[in-house]
């Protein structure tokens, strides 16, 4: 194993995801109705463009999807639309960090992973654009410089729970299962992996899903667990 592959939200970034997303939409339809949209219309429209990422087939990419939906319900031309969301999340984007709980153990994992060789990917549902995602990096901590490779809509054609997602990232990263560990907080989204034989971590602190498996299927504990887990690992000679 050489390759450290993490979630975001709830993971490197702890969350409660339902106050997460009631202070993102509430901003976003501000800036719609900023813009003459009806709260209820844009927050059914920003929905749709979500759910057809969600159900995306790999033929365009999430980006893509997201902005078709969008656009053939408000007419307008996409470009528009892009950079009123791009203001979006230059400036009140930030505004929801209130809702988040930054940890230094994120921090912390990442450099100990760093000086110990590892490559790191940053895998968080590609369904915000790079600046939004790089944003919430920068909350929890992190610099994505740090990491080989970081999902986001522009370069994603598949979203979680979709194993199509993981085989993606390990195509563009170059990388087989067997050499990747996935750390995150959702049973569903992120366990998923071990199905296509990447070894996991379930980050415990803020967890989601039921625990429909046998907890020797796979390493778990909270943050501080996560790096005794973390110093045991052997380093890596490149």
């Amino acid at each position: 194993m050489n390759t450290i592959i993490f979630d975001l939200d709830g993971t490197l970034l702890p969350m409660n995801q339902d106050l997460f997303l009631k202070k993102y939409f509430d901003g976003l339809s501000k800036k719609g109705k900023a813009h003459g949209i009806e709260e209820e219309v844009f927050i059914k429209s920003v929905w749709a463009g979500t759910k057809s990422m969600l159900e995306n087939d790999g033929e365009k990419t999430n980006e893509e999807r997201f902005w078709e939906t969008f656009t053939s319900i408000h007419g307008k031309d996409a470009k528009t639309w892009e950079k009123i969301f791009e203001n979006y999340y230059k400036n009140e984007f930030n505004d929801v960090k209130v809702v988040t709980s930054p940890t230094p153990y994120a921090k912390k994992s990442v450099n100990m992973l760093k000086e110990k060789g590892y490559d790191l990917i940053l895998a968080t549902n590609p369904l915000f654009p790079q600046i939004a995602t790089f944003n919430r990096m920068r909350w929890a901590g992190i610099n994505p410089e740090d990491f080989k490779f970081v999902t986001t809509y522009e370069n994603s054609r598949y979203s979680k729970p979709n194993l199509k997602y993981y085989k993606e990232i390990l195509e563009k990263a170059q990388k087989e299962p067997q050499e990747c560990l996935m750390i995150g907080n959702d049973i569903i989204e992120d366990m998923c992996v071990s199905k296509i034989g990447i070894k996991t971590f379930l980050l415990r602190d803020c967890i989601i899903g039921e625990e429909d498996y046998e907890l020797k299927d796979y390493e778990a504990g909270d943050f501080k667990d996560l790096l005794k887990f973390i110093e045991e690992l052997p380093v890596i000679i490149k």
